[in-house]
């Protein structure tokens, strides 16, 4: 994609600093400048956000942040994401509903919302954040292109999608889809088996993985599955010289060849730093296998 603003969308980075719980965080908006910063020396540039972050507050607090050094704006790719309109407490109690919305008025709303939250004038990639069984896909393309037109986003793409849901959507689209953001990790690998990975191979888009950890089960739960892969984990980490289980994980999740993305969860440099070394760390097939049926509790057939 070619944009006056920016001569290319580059690829995706392996690690992605998600900022979903930026608020629990707790941090200033010097504090957070901080940790973006530090980022940014480690080399990690892409950041994922998503308008409803926060009760609609994280971009905001992002935006704080960047507005206190604006030419850190320049250092990083900001992705962003919109289409789920949740009620309030008092819609609730009158009987609305929380719903998607993949209009073409909402989704050029959110994103002109998400550039004033932001303090930016373009968004390097808009996702759509869950998908809408009310999408009419020539509208989402026409909303995209608009938005792409104008230079206020640079890329598009969607998150949570079916392989089908992305194939309908790509077929009126003139842009390609940048990724499609979905679940996977060591307990969560549905992904393996429903055709999301393969159609990402086959598209050449590199998929963005969240809650690579499975919301830190692989550390506290104590279910079969969880057990079964917190011990093997353990034993992979001594074998590959790995300072810690989740550097594991995120080697696991890096050799699969669609060429995921991880997106992160922690607002911790030192967790951050220890993540990037992950991709230092190379996985045998039998060892990325033991991982595979720790999580599944049977052999490959």
């Amino acid at each position: 994609m070619i944009d006056s603003k920016n001569s290319s969308v580059e690829p995706i980075a392996p690690i992605v600093l998600g900022f979903w719980r930026l608020l629990a965080w707790q941090l200033t908006p010097l504090q957070c400048l901080s940790f973006l910063e530090q980022s940014i020396e480690l080399g990690i540039t892409w950041t994922d956000h998503a308008d409803i972050y926060g009760g609609y507050q994280c971009e905001t607090q992002f935006g704080a942040a960047l507005q206190l050094k604006p030419s850190v704006r320049e250092q990083i790719k900001i992705v962003t994401k919109c289409g789920i309109r949740p009620a309030s407490k008092e819609q609730l109690q009158a009987g609305r509903v929380n719903h998607y919305d993949s209009s073409a008025q909402h989704i050029i709303a959110s994103a002109q919302q998400s550039l004033r939250h932001f303090k930016t004038d373009r968004l390097d990639a808009l996702l759509i954040h869950r998908p809408d069984y009310l999408m009419q896909a020539e509208e989402v393309a026409e909303a995209f292109m608009q938005l792409y037109k104008n230079g206020d986003v640079l890329a598009f793409g969607v998150s949570n999608f079916t392989s089908s849901q992305i194939t309908l959507l790509q077929s009126r689209l003139s842009l390609p889809l940048l990724t499609n953001q979905i679940e996977f990790s060591p307990y969560e690998m549905k992904a393996l088996d429903d055709g999301s990975l393969d159609q990402c191979q086959m598209l050449n888009i590199r998929p963005m993985c969240w809650s690579p950890l499975a919301g830190g089960r692989l550390f506290s739960d104590q279910d079969p599955k969880a057990l079964r892969l917190q011990a093997i984990l353990s034993d992979v980490a001594t074998e590959i010289g790995a300072s810690s289980i989740d550097q594991v994980v995120y080697a696991w999740l890096l050799a699969h060849p669609s060429l995921p993305s991880v997106v992160l969860g922690t607002g911790n440099i030192n967790r951050v730093a220890s993540a990037l070394e992950a991709q230092k760390l190379t996985l045998s097939r039998e060892q990325w296998y033991r991982v595979w049926q720790a999580s599944t509790g049977h052999s490959v057939p």
